[in-house]
């Protein structure tokens, strides 16, 4: 299956990955809606930590969330995995560069940058396996979230009879959730030394000022350029990366001189979701700020992999739960919500049927097929991305194919620059594992193509004992692997 990252092109995707139902609350807070223009509409990436949380959890309730491995060459939408990273390289999984350039036919061409606004809206093509496996063929279009327009976040505002008084809504309704959440996620503005940017969405983690977004959010920020964070009360914030993982496609950003008031969003259990579960997604579709969509959960652990379809573009791959809520270029970065208020992703691809028309950025928008990070996976690599500044991947130690297939992970003859397909001593190697052997299954998730092993295996941490099926010269055998680590996104 392929997706593109909202407003960015996307790689291919693996197939499909686990996610279950949401939980906790948000924490109420009046929206202000200044009125007037905001920020650019960017990706929001998921917060951590929220209020009513347990004490002594300062990140609010949420399962633990799984780290998986990091494959190589990307497909064609954000830029994520590290191409032709082998098993040598210390990915759980890695690609065959030369497999993935045949992937690249699914790749859309990006966008022109707009003057004065930088990539003008990335869109990619991804791969994504599980659909594959259901006989959906090769190239399903997904568009990243992020929003390049340079025209500025559009205010749309109307005004109210004369001595209204505002009205009270009841506890769990859509109106009530977005009242508490809105005032706890930001348009974020990113633009390189060049004068290149984008725009997408982000929510508050915490009180000290940290921020969950998408790493393709932030990227054109990296490397001295400039951040900013708009609250929907338009009080704006210089703000710098804390750490981001183009594997996982998540980053954490920082207000420079945060406001005491900050109310981070409950943290839901993206373990629990279950498909028909209600949604809600926040965001800056299109330079619109603090828009409300909704839908339902639509599939879980659907394998998505996304790239910004550069040719030194890395990829990303997630075990996404997939929504009908409306996303949009402008989208990525930002909650989606369940209906309690609760976070259980961080919308970050769609699937778009055209490589433009939309918007003022010639981006593809949504036709109901947006993916999400789950929240318990992205509240895993915010803290150490908070407390190290580096993500980190688990891995198997061994190389595999992206070659388009329903018939499971191939393990490569050879891995990137001719290292060994499986890492002398790593997981793999351990375990009795060879070139050549065909992994079906890990743990009960079928496994139809290599991006679906490498989403799977990052929605676990190192260190977590997997059982793998191969095949191997018509025989099937079963092996209990131990998964390594790998810190870092090189």
């Amino acid at each position: 299956m392929s997706t593109e990252n909202e407003g960015n092109p996307v790689p291919p995707a693996p197939s499909a990955p686990p996610v279950p139902p949401a939980s906790p609350a948000a924490s109420p807070q009046a929206a202000a809606f200044d009125g007037g223009e905001a920020p650019t509409t960017p990706i929001p990436p998921t917060p951590q930590g929220a209020p009513g949380a347990p004490a002594g959890d300062p990140y609010g309730t949420a399962p633990q969330a799984p780290d998986s491995s990091w494959p190589p060459p990307p497909p064609a939408t954000p830029s994520y995995a590290d191409p032709g990273a082998g098993a040598g390289a210390g990915w759980g999984s890695s690609y065959d560069q030369q497999q993935y350039q045949q992937h690249q036919a699914f790749q859309q061409p990006e966008p022109a940058p707009k003057k004065g606004s930088g990539r003008g809206g990335l869109i990619a093509a991804v791969l994504v396996a599980a659909l594959v496996a259901g006989g959906l063929g090769g190239g399903l279009g997904y568009t990243l979230a992020k929003n390049n327009d340079d025209s500025g976040s559009t205010t749309i505002s109307s005004t109210s009879s004369g001595g209204a008084t505002q009205v009270k809504r009841a506890a769990g309704t859509i109106a009530a959730v977005a009242q508490n959440s809105l005032p706890s996620t930001v348009t974020i503005e990113s633009e390189s030394t060049s004068g290149d940017g984008g725009t997408g969405t982000g929510f508050v983690f915490d009180k000290q000022g940290h921020i969950i977004t998408n790493n393709h959010v932030v990227a054109d920020s990296l490397d001295g350029g400039k951040l900013t964070a708009t609250f929907p009360n338009g009080k704006k914030y210089d703000a710098e990366v804390v750490g981001h993982a183009q594997g996982y496609d998540v980053a954490v950003i920082k207000l420079k001189n945060p406001p005491s008031d900050l109310k981070p969003l409950a943290l839901g259990d993206s373990d629990k979701v279950a498909v028909g579960d209600e949604t809600i997604a926040i965001g800056a579709p299109f330079g619109l700020s603090n828009t409300v969509t909704t839908g339902i959960i639509s599939a879980k652990n659907r394998p998505v992999a996304s790239s910004d379809g550069s040719s030194t573009s890395k990829a990303s791959y997630m075990s996404a739960l997939q929504t009908d809520a409306s996303i949009n270029p402008g989208n990525s970065g930002g909650p989606l919500l369940d209906a309690s208020g609760a976070v259980i992703g961080i919308n970050s691809a769609i699937q778009s049927a055209s490589s433009g028309g939309l918007g003022s950025t010639g981006q593809s928008g949504s036709i109901g097929l947006g993916f999400a990070i789950p929240i318990n996976q992205a509240k895993y690599v915010a803290q150490q991305l908070i407390k190290t500044g580096k993500p980190v991947y688990a891995k198997i130690g061994a190389s595999v194919s992206l070659e388009d297939s329903t018939g499971g992970a191939q393990i490569t003859d050879s891995g990137s620059g001719g290292s060994a397909a499986v890492e002398s001593g790593g997981p793999a190697d351990k375990a009795g594992l060879k070139p050549g052997d065909v992994i079906t299954k890990l743990d009960d998730s079928v496994i139809d193509s290599g991006p679906t092993l490498i989403g799977e295996i990052w929605t676990h941490k190192p260190g977590d004992k997997v059982q793998i099926t191969y095949k191997r010269g018509g025989s099937e055998h079963t092996v209990t692997v131990t998964l390594g680590s790998r810190v870092g996104d090189n």
